[in-house]
C-alpha cells in the first residue's frame, strides 16, 4: 500500500501564532544608550566594559567617602562611610598578617573600590539581585587592581584573609554603630577573634572630606604617590 506524502507548507505561507512574542522575529539585543559614569576628574567609566585607564584613585576616594555603610543606619553625626570601612579592613588585615607585603595591604584598602560607581548595598539585598550584579562588581574591581599594580585576581590566601578582615569589620560596625546586639552580630555576621576588640576606638564616623583625605593618605603611603 503506497504511503501518502505528508503535505508541507513553506515558512512564508505559515501564519504567525498570536501568543505573546511567539512567531515574532527576534530583535538583536541593543546596547544601553549610556552605561558610563562621569567622574569629577573628567574620566568616563563604562560600567559594563571598564578600562583601567579610566580609573583614578581620587575618584574612588571621593565616591567612597560620600557613600554610607548600613544604608546610613548608624550612630553619630556623620554616616560611617565605605572609605572608613576600607581603612578599618586594611588595619584589621595588617593586624592579622604582620609583615605582609604593602601591595596586599593596598588590595585590602581597595576591596570595596567598585562601590564608588555601583554603590553600597547590604549583602542580603545584593544576593537577591543575582549573579549579574556581582559579576559587574567583580569586573570593575579587577580593573581597579590592574590600574594600581595588583593582579586582577588576588591569590586565594590573600583574598581569604581580606574577607576575614571584612567580616570582622562588619561585626564591629554592627555592634558599635548599627545597633546590633553581640549575639545577633555573631549569629548573622561573624565571630571575630578576641584580639580584635582593641579596634572599636577607630569606629568614629568622620565628615566626608576627612574620610577622603585619610583614605588617600593611606593609599599614597603604599603607592608612593597618586597614580595618574
Amino acid at each position: 500500500m503506497p504511503q501518502s506524502t505528508p503535505h508541507t507548507t513553506s515558512s512564508k505561507s505559515q501564519p504567525l501564532r498570536k501568543h505573546g512574542n511567539l512567531g515574532k522575529p527576534s530583535k538583536p539585543a541593543s546596547k544601553p544608550k549610556r552605561a558610563w559614569q562621569r567622574m569629577l576628574s573628567g574620566r568616563r567609566l563604562d560600567l559594563l566594559d571598564p578600562t583601567p585607564l579610566d580609573i583614578e584613585i581620587e575618584d574612588i576616594a571621593h565616591g567612597l567617602s560620600r557613600l554610607a555603610r548600613w544604608n546610613g543606619q548608624t550612630k553619630g553625626e556623620w554616616a560611617w562611610s565605605v572609605a572608613q570601612h576600607a581603612l578599618l579592613v586594611e588595619a584589621l588585615f595588617a593586624y592579622a598578617n604582620p609583615g605582609v607585603a604593602s601591595k596586599w595591604r593596598r588590595a585590602a584598602l581597595l576591596h570595596d573600590a567598585a562601590e564608588y560607581v555601583i554603590g553600597d548595598m547590604i549583602t542580603p539585598f545584593k544576593t537577591a539581585l543575582g549573579v549579574s550584579l556581582m559579576d559587574i562588581e567583580d569586573d570593575i574591581l579587577q580593573k581597579v587592581h590592574i590600574r594600581f599594580g595588583l593582579p586582577a585576581k588576588l591569590p586565594a590566601k590573600i583574598n581569604q584573609e581580606i574577607r576575614k578582615a571584612d567580616k570582622t569589620a562588619a561585626y564591629l560596625e554592627a555592634i558599635h554603630l548599627a545597633g546590633f546586639s553581640e549575639t545577633d552580630a555573631r549569629l548573622i555576621i561573624a565571630k571575630p577573634a578576641p584580639a580584635f576588640k582593641a579596634f572599636p576606638s577607630q569606629l568614629v564616623p568622620h565628615p566626608p572630606n576627612q574620610a577622603k583625605a585619610d583614605f588617600l593618605a593611606k593609599f599614597q603611603g603604599f603607592h608612593g604617590k597618586t597614580t595618574k
